[in-house]
């Protein structure tokens, strides 16, 4: 005969392979809405970009599981369903209710436009789909309605506080007319808002069939099963760290408004099974709009967590479990209402950086040297003569990432907090746009990110506007004056920025912030970003390295010569003994401190 004890430890939990099939359905949910909003978006930004997140919690806000889109949105759902069931209370929702928020609530910035949507089985409240989406505009002072010069968040856009779009399934008619009234594009506000609620829809209908299936007890205890698992592997794993007290201070290079720097800072203690960070000494928030709130800080030190632990496993709420953030309220990267937040990525992919920076020289086999780090987010927009309307692109751009011990660093990739996003094709945005494409390249050769492995390359890409009334670009491109960070002697990044070259007279502008700058017609908007850290002592890379290099364009003669001590002929040939004796006439200059991970 069992024992109450063996029964009990029987009912506490759900056999592995139940549990698999039933975490596994769940996450192929989320999957779908992902797959569903993807395909039925009107905006560029969200099915060509990828601009979005979907994801699925419990009835308390946990998450369940949730779709690879944007890291620095799949953090945030979490935030954006525990701040619905704050305000309107567990018993507040009914089916088919589906919530609206953009602002602080679980929010970036305010174009960032969250969907939460109650989950029932039977009458009883089992969880919750939520989605985050990039919307073209949402009313702010200037076309895109995110800028770099606003400095209250009320210039950026209309704020969704958490209202319901739909009560019981109907439409709530004032709040739609309120959200298509306060966009430029009303056509394309409408087909994302839809194609947002539908792919809530399909999530939650599948979410349904799992418990209709496996049954609520089954379900939920599986899930809580998954829970505790996912805990225990990070557990595991953060022992193999070691323990320490790291930490790190950089610069945002300003706010957009002022040219000051904005100093930031960490302390990272990892300690057997956990990991403590601590933004204690972090300037306050600006005048400027590179303020990040909150739950937008969290999501990216989530993924830098993730990144450091277990990159590919399915992560859930017990995942996070060992993580202990502290971020000082008002802060730039914690900022309060009513401090601007439209370039808030700035100041999130920041609060990654900062633990990245201080971890790297103590974990290579885990973490890179620095990379380019700003999204770089660009709007072209303007009035289209051909077809007599109004356009705007919206997209990121990718940059270099840094090296690290045994390999270089890898060319034109997104930056940490964009995750999965895309650039949009060429041959898109020449058709749908009136855009020309001069170049869209590697930018080579490569003046900087030298080392023992050498940064990836960043992208150079210039946008020529063919329209006949010319249009304009706002652009928020970081890491300028700041570049990206080498480790162990190797070099920094060169920065990103942006070049404005006028077709009348052939001046070149160059600038890291731009905010509804006039474009004429066939002037040039250059985007540059910027070349990854570089991991080394650029002398201690093999020779042969160095001319496979410069013989595939990355690097002159010149500097590999000047900085990795390495001769080559004007027939491009490696030259052994002039480059033993530049070798042996000495070290290579170090340029600044070669880690700025300090130990305590």
């Amino acid at each position: 005969m069992q024992s109450e004890t063996d029964t009990q430890a029987q009912t506490a939990s759900v056999d592995p392979f139940t549990r698999e099939v039933v975490t596994n359905a769940l996450q192929s949910a989320a999957e779908e809405m992902f797959l569903n909003l993807g395909r039925t978006a009107k905006s560029s930004v969200i099915y060509e970009t990828l601009d979005y997140a979907c994801g699925i919690t419990d009835a308390e806000a946990n998450v369940v599981a949730q779709a690879n889109g944007v890291p620095g949105f799949l953090g945030t759902l979490k935030f954006c369903v525990a701040d619905a069931i704050e305000k309107f209370g567990r018993d507040g929702f009914d089916p088919g209710d589906v919530v609206l928020l953009n602002d602080y609530h679980g929010g970036t910035h305010l174009n960032d436009v969250a969907m939460v949507a109650p989950i029932f089985v039977d009458d009883e409240l089992v969880g919750f789909t939520a989605s985050k989406a990039h919307w073209t505009d949402v009313g702010g002072k200037d076309p895109g309605s995110w800028t770099t010069d606003a400095t209250s968040v009320f210039q950026e856009g209309i704020q969704y506080p958490m209202v319901k779009l739909y009560e019981g399934g109907d439409r709530n008619d004032a709040v739609y007319d309120i959200v298509v009234a306060n966009t430029r594009m009303p056509d394309v506000t409408r087909g994302d808002m839809q194609a947002q609620k539908s792919s809530m829809d399909v999530g939650a209908e599948r979410v349904v069939d799992v418990f209709n299936r496996y049954g609520t007890d089954t379900v939920r205890q599986a899930v809580a099963d998954e829970f505790d698992a996912g805990e225990q592997l990070v557990r595991e794993e953060i022992q193999t760290l070691p323990n320490g007290t790291y930490t790190a201070e950089d610069y945002l290079d300003d706010d957009g408004v002022t040219d000051d720097p904005v100093h930031v800072e960490v302390e990272v203690t990892i300690r057997d099974e956990t990991i403590e960070l601590d933004y204690t000494g972090t300037d306050p928030a600006t005048d400027g709009p590179i303020n990040s709130p909150y739950a937008a800080s969290v999501s990216d030190i989530r993924a830098f967590f993730q990144a450091i632990t277990l990159p590919e496993a399915e992560t859930n709420e017990g995942f996070f479990r060992p993580l202990e953030i502290t971020i000082p309220e008002g802060t730039v990267l914690n900022a309060t209402k009513p401090a601007p937040i439209g370039t808030d990525w700035e100041g999130s992919a920041m609060a990654a950086d900062l633990p990245w920076q201080a971890l790297a020289p103590h974990l290579p086999d885990r973490l890179s040297a620095g990379h380019f780090l700003s999204v770089c987010a660009t709007i072209v927009g303007g009035h289209d003569e051909r077809r007599d309307e109004d356009f705007l692109v919206v997209e990121p751009q990718p940059g270099g990432w840094g090296a690290s011990p045994g390999k270089d660093g890898a060319d034109v990739l997104v930056c940490s907090g964009d995750g999965d996003t895309l650039e949009m094709p060429v041959e898109v945005m020449e058709t749908r746009f009136p855009l020309l494409f001069d170049q869209f390249a590697l930018d080579t050769p490569q003046e900087a990110g030298h080392g023992e492995f050498r940064g990836g390359t960043g992208l150079v890409q210039d946008y020529r506007m063919y329209n006949a009334s010319g249009g304009f670009i706002t652009a928020g491109f970081g890491r300028s004056k700041f570049p990206p960070w080498g480790v162990e002697g190797g070099r920094d990044g060169d920065g990103n920025y942006i070049e404005i070259v006028r077709d009348g007279d052939g001046s070149v502008e160059r600038h890291s912030n731009l905010t509804n700058h006039e474009l004429g017609e066939d002037d040039v908007a250059r985007l540059v970003t910027s070349a990854g850290g570089g991991w080394g002592d650029p002398f201690d890379r093999d020779p042969e390295r160095v001319l496979e290099d410069y013989r595939d364009d990355y690097i002159t003669r010149q500097t590999a010569r000047e900085e990795y001590g390495v001769a080559i002929t004007e027939a491009g040939e490696l030259d052994a003994a002039a480059t033993s004796s530049l070798r042996e006439a000495g070290a290579t200059p170090t340029d600044g401190e070669p880690n700025r991970g300090e130990t305590q």
